[in-house]
């Protein structure tokens, strides 16, 4: 059966948590990304690292776009922070 976005909310909430105890704050963005790509990989999740996702402009699609950190069942977007708060630039990363 397949997995609603809030189950699967929680187990990533879950597996962020546990990287973020094993491996405490200050370190590279690409550590905690990998760490949590294989704790959701060890839930039996499907995860893609670093999918392109195309800016859509005057409806056509260019390959220079962005990439998302983590992508998980094809529906929930993971994009990894290491700040000590997040700012206007973090927010409109998110929302694009």
């Amino acid at each position: 059966m397949e997995k609603t976005e809030n189950e699967l909310s929680n187990i990533i909430i879950g597996c962020a948590i546990e990287v973020h105890r094993q491996l405490g704050p200050g370190l590279l963005e690409s550590a905690y990304q990998e760490c949590l790509y294989y704790e959701l990989k060890n839930q039996g999740l499907h995860v893609v690292k670093e999918k392109p996702m195309p800016i859509v402009y005057k409806d056509v699609k260019l390959d220079h776009g962005y990439r998302l950190d983590l992508l998980v069942n094809n529906k929930v977007v993971i994009e990894i922070k290491t700040v000590e708060a997040f700012t206007e630039v973090h927010t409109a990363q998110v929302l694009t």
